[in-house]
């Protein structure tokens, strides 16, 4: 049977890792897709290092649109990344009866719903399992594996630069500024990291995996977003000495009012599997109601782990490329016309426990006045920790652990707090996911 032809653009960390595994595995990937997958031409701006990646072996163009047009090539890899060009280019491929590959959570998260639309009118498929987590099979488990289940929640860490830097303020008790220099060294960070550590990266693969859990459009924009950059070695410690450890979470739940879609620092149990994920590794827990709660866990980035989830769309398109469209799996799991228009809730409609900080003067009556202002706001406490100063000081750390209370509640307790005279500064605030 005639081989599948596979145009890619972009040839970076990415690219360079499908053309070799595709190579490397070429027999066995023919053998599951049950024809050959082979690239045979690649556009990217650097095409002296593109023809020396691909050995000479495939035709190297420096203008994407030639691949795009070429007709030859059957499905396109986009892993070029961005809004722009990369929106142009997908588009162009889909209306000129082409499949799609893509890594580019970014591109899913803002413009999927236009590019599903296309691709569904044209008849073609638009993949994109390497989009969140890199190499761990979440995409697939969620549209496919938990096709029976109603999905009850989502939390993942999806984004391993916070993850690195969590793991390492845990183990080293440093601050996150110090951590975000030795992870830039050591090639975790970006140069500019902010995407990462200001929690969009995540809240992109999020929206993805909500969208698919729910049945409801992709709306990055109604995403509520928290990075790292305000956490303290004190926090992680506190939270330590509670039986908790701070990880950065997606978080997605269905509720009676309305969708969860939040990105923020949170305490986890100790004990549970996800809080003990470290370094720059990913995980990613489903509640499904038939299934309960499964994990999902590997390397989220990386050359040939996110080469694994490229390649694996490519088989799903050869296998399902005859196929009629109208019975292929949908991008977002449901069909179109079912698609929901549950609302995403704002974060102040939100329900969940907190953990609080306050530095205090050491004074008599000054819990007295906190717990009576929590308790005005239908607040009940869990746990607390109140230090001892050290000596020769005036000021002492008190923490809490809250029930669980609605996001309005604690934001109003909080501004009533901080406007105690025997309360110092700002109150550090720490949502909570028992996640049981």
């Amino acid at each position: 049977m005639k081989s599948i032809k596979v145009g890619l653009l972009g040839i970076g960390t990415v690219g360079s890792g499908t053309f070799n595994v595709l190579k490397r595995n070429q027999e066995e990937i023919a053998r599951r897709a049950g024809r050959g997958i082979e690239i045979t031409m690649v556009a990217d701006l650097n095409t002296e290092r593109a023809t020396e990646l691909t050995n000479g072996e495939v035709k190297v163009v420096n203008d994407a649109n030639l691949v795009v047009n070429d007709p030859d090539i059957d499905i396109v890899i986009e892993l070029i990344g961005g809004y722009g060009l990369a929106k142009d280019l997908v588009l162009k491929a889909i209306a000129n009866g082409k499949h799609v590959v893509t890594a580019n959570k970014a591109l899913i998260a803002t413009h999927g719903n236009e590019i599903f639309k296309a691709a569904q009118e044209k008849g073609v498929m638009v993949a994109f399992e390497a989009a969140v987590a890199g190499g761990i099979p979440i995409i697939k488990a969620l549209r496919e594996g938990l096709t029976a289940n109603r999905i009850q929640w989502i939390a993942g860490i999806i984004n391993g630069t916070t993850n690195f830097i969590l793991s390492e303020m845990r183990d080293k008790g440093l601050d996150f500024d110090v951590v975000l220099k030795e992870a830039q060294r050591l090639g975790y960070a970006e140069a500019d990291p902010t995407f990462d550590i200001e929690g969009v990266d995540a809240a992109h693969k999020l929206t993805i995996m909500a969208s698919i859990a729910f049945g409801i459009p992709v709306q990055f924009d109604k995403a509520h977003v928290e990075g790292i950059t305000k956490l303290q070695a004190t926090d992680i410690r506190y939270a330590e000495q509670l039986g908790y450890r701070i990880k950065l979470l997606g978080i997605t739940r269905q509720t009676a009012n309305g969708i969860e879609l939040r990105v923020h620092p949170t305490l986890i149990p100790s004990g549970r599997l996800i809080a003990n994920v470290e370094g720059a590794m990913n995980a990613v827990m489903v509640r499904g109601d038939a299934v309960g709660e499964t994990l999902y866990y590997g390397k989220g980035a990386g050359s040939e782990p996110t080469a694994s989830a490229v390649i694996a769309d490519l088989v799903d398109i050869t296998r399902l490329a005859t196929a009629d469209p109208e019975h292929r799996v949908p991008y977002l799991a449901f069909q179109p016309h079912a698609m929901a228009s549950t609302p995403v809730l704002p974060i102040q409609d939100v329900t969940t426990s907190y953990y609080l900080r306050m530095h205090v003067a050491d004074k008599p009556g000054v819990l007295a006045d906190v717990t009576r202002i929590l308790a005005d706001s239908s607040i009940s406490i869990d746990a607390m920790l109140q230090k001892e100063p050290s000596e020769g000081e005036t000021q002492t750390d008190i923490i809490m652990l809250t029930h669980q209370t609605q996001e309005r509640n604690i934001e109003a307790a909080i501004a009533k707090i901080e406007a105690l005279s025997t309360v110092v500064g700002t109150v550090m605030k720490i949502r909570l996911e028992e996640l049981g």
